[in-house]
């Protein structure tokens, strides 16, 4: 199928909301002021007008190694592949269940020939492979490059495991939330606690659910989507999520337009105005986001030759293509009929594209077994005669922390260097989702916050090859120098 018959009626019906959805929103720097304070992101402001376009910067000083973000996720998925290897809250990804429940169901789950990465590597499109881990500096390797071979147990030991029968010694030290029901009856979506499950109830999973109180439109139709992007690229998910985000939130401002009539939304005469105000206003934080058609920034694989880029690309316009079919049967909701266009469709992917940042949270089962293997020489061969048997049958696999794609508001915001003074990386405290930035080196009150997109640690003519994916010609020092 080629350019010419993919084809979407939505994007000639509401071309001019289209329009006005895609167009630069205006003003950005309102709407960041109240989002850091909302978050309390204490000495630092974003700035629209800084010297590269918009940008965070230091309204304190940060000494080495200071926390000077927490980013809470704006939209982030869980990869699909990822789901059989780690039980995590739905919402903010933390783990769940207990240390004995999550060898159990891994083990359970691998007997039935399901599997897993041993690896928990970047997939996203910046390439911090090592940034999201825990105090080790180890390339984005949870576990050992060297594969061990494992050694199954009897069903009934990984269900005596799995159901309470079988305490693990020093588990309680590492105690996990109880899961917590998604309230819709899907079975699936499951959370830490109440809170996140009704947080997330409220922000995506009412529509997404394909229990029996979903509000989708075609449970069948949403499990073909589902089934559709786990097969192909689970970032459609996220792109779901941003839609049902949306039409959430438009449903709500309406209501509460309609039950106060001095809403604080600048309303103009008319159904259509009054559609399209609304729409506007609960569209922002996705607005905020730099966006591109997605078939368009995808970076061209090594592996295809330049001249079949037009073919790739096509490829996977196509493939979004059958993606929103696919979710338009689902949950198409017809006053919010324009975030079902193929064009916004398309920049919804692209925003997670260029933004997204690797969603990763370290397994504590993998603290657990270094903690056993830490022990002193007698407590420690005690409780191996326990734990040793569950290893064995694990593997290297232990050590799989929960992976997954994001978007961050304000990590976004934050500009590339080669020479970046901040990183992402994830401290002993942080057990959910949430970005961390952290200073690289001291950062004086006006200092831009600078991360890096790439592997900074190649030569200048590769970091100049990985960042034209972003639109862009670095001019940080490093390049300046570097450069021929």
């Amino acid at each position: 199928m080629g350019d010419d018959v993919i084809t979407c009626s939505l994007d000639l019906e509401h071309s001019e909301t289209i329009s006005a959805l895609l167009k630069p929103p205006s003003p950005q720097q309102e709407y960041f002021s109240e989002l850091v304070k909302a978050r309390q992101c204490r000495g630092l402001e974003v700035k629209t007008d800084g010297e590269y376009g918009k940008g965070v910067y230091a309204n304190s000083d940060f000494s080495e190694g200071k926390l000077v973000l927490k980013d809470q996720i704006l939209v982030g998925a869980q990869h699909s592949s990822n789901k059989v290897d780690c039980l995590v809250c739905s919402y903010c990804f933390r783990f769940i269940g207990s240390i004995e429940l999550q060898i159990g169901r891994k083990l359970y789950l691998q007997n039935l020939g399901l599997s897993a990465s041993m690896k928990c590597e970047s997939s996203s499109s910046y390439e911090e492979n090592d940034s999201l881990m825990t105090g080790n500096d180890n390339g984005g390797s949870c576990s050992s490059s060297e594969p061990k071979e494992k050694v199954p147990l009897h069903e009934e030991v990984i269900e005596s495991l799995m159901n309470g029968g079988i305490v693990l010694p020093y588990a309680k030290q590492f105690s996990l939330p109880s899961s917590v029901q998604c309230s819709g009856g899907c079975g699936e979506a499951l959370y830490c606690s109440k809170f996140c499950a009704e947080a997330d109830w409220e922000s995506f999973h009412s529509i997404l659910c394909t229990g029996e109180r979903s509000k989708s439109s075609c449970r069948e139709a949403l499990l073909k989507f589902i089934e559709h992007a786990n097969d192909t690229n689970d970032i459609f998910i996220l792109a779901a999520k941003a839609i049902s985000f949306t039409i959430l939130r438009y449903k709500k401002l309406k209501e509460s337009h309609l039950n106060n009539r001095n809403s604080s939304v600048e309303l103009k005469n008319g159904t259509e105005s009054l559609t399209l105000t609304l729409l506007l206003e609960v569209w922002k934080p996705m607005s905020m986001g730099y966006k591109k058609r997605w078939w368009e920034c995808v970076a061209l694989p090594k592996d295809v030759d330049c001249c079949h880029e037009a073919s790739f690309r096509s490829q996977l316009k196509e493939l979004a293509f059958t993606s929103l079919q696919l979710l338009k049967k689902a949950i198409f909701d017809k006053e919010c009929a324009p975030l079902f266009s193929l064009e916004i469709y398309g920049h919804i992917i692209g925003m997670f594209e260029l933004n997204n940042l690797d969603l990763v949270v370290e397994s504590p089962v993998e603290n657990y077994f270094l903690y056993i293997d830490d022990l002193p020489y007698s407590e420690k061969e005690e409780a191996e005669k326990t734990t040793r048997p569950f290893l064995d049958a694990v593997g290297d696999e232990y050590s799989v922390c929960c992976e997954g794609s994001a978007f961050f508001p304000l990590q976004a915001c934050m500009n590339h260097s080669c020479v970046p003074n901040a990183k992402a990386f994830k401290r002993d405290e942080d057990r959910d989702g949430q970005a961390t930035i952290i200073a690289l080196r001291p950062i004086s009150k006006g200092d831009e916050v600078t991360i890096s997109y790439i592997k900074e640690d190649v030569s200048f003519e590769e970091r100049k090859a990985l960042l034209a994916d972003y639109g862009f010609k670095c001019i940080c020092p490093k390049c300046l120098l570097e450069q021929p």
